[in-house]
């Protein structure tokens, strides 16, 4: 039966493998990150943005202080704000706060990371890796999974594909 169960678990281990799927959840200190999600971009395009939701289930607050990633010049976190009947885009040269008890969505139109020209990696179905940089948490490897350049919203949670 053992030997059995060691075949079974290790055809599971290789079909999971070849599933291809990204990991949507992520754990770091009292942070709970999911879903990191980016769009395609056309060839040479000068940015690609990234898009995740971010939990505090601590007693403290923390702050996104940076994010690095090899698929881009640099990363910034910013934010879109609609002034005036327009819409006005910034970085957030203090990082993000991530309040106790809270969830702070990065989203389109809302707070978002920018990859400053980006590599290669922003095509459908790829992934896009990149670390979090947290003040208190320290530091979360995360994989923004791309989606088509019409992707709206956050991806539902049951998506493999």
């Amino acid at each position: 039966m053992k030997k059995r169960n060691g075949w079974l678990l290790a055809l599971l281990a290789l079909g999971l493998a070849g599933c291809g799927e990204v990991q949507h959840h992520q754990r770091v200190g009292e942070l709970e990150i999911t879903m990191p999600w980016s769009r395609e971009i056309p060839p040479n395009a000068p940015v690609a943005a990234g898009f995740l939701s971010i939990r505090n289930g601590g007693a403290s607050d923390d702050r996104l202080v940076g994010v690095r990633s090899d698929a881009a010049e640099r990363v910034e976190i910013h934010e879109m704000r609609h002034e005036d009947g327009m819409a006005r885009m910034r970085e957030l040269a203090d990082g993000l706060m991530i309040p106790a008890g809270a969830t702070v969505e990065l989203k389109p139109g809302g707070y978002h990371l920018m990859f400053i020209a980006p590599k290669d990696g922003f095509r459908q179905d790829g992934v896009v890796p990149a670390t979090l940089q947290f003040d208190k948490a320290g530091e979360a490897e995360v994989a923004f999974k791309v989606r088509p350049m019409t992707a709206t919203g956050r991806p539902s949670a049951n998506t493999h594909h």
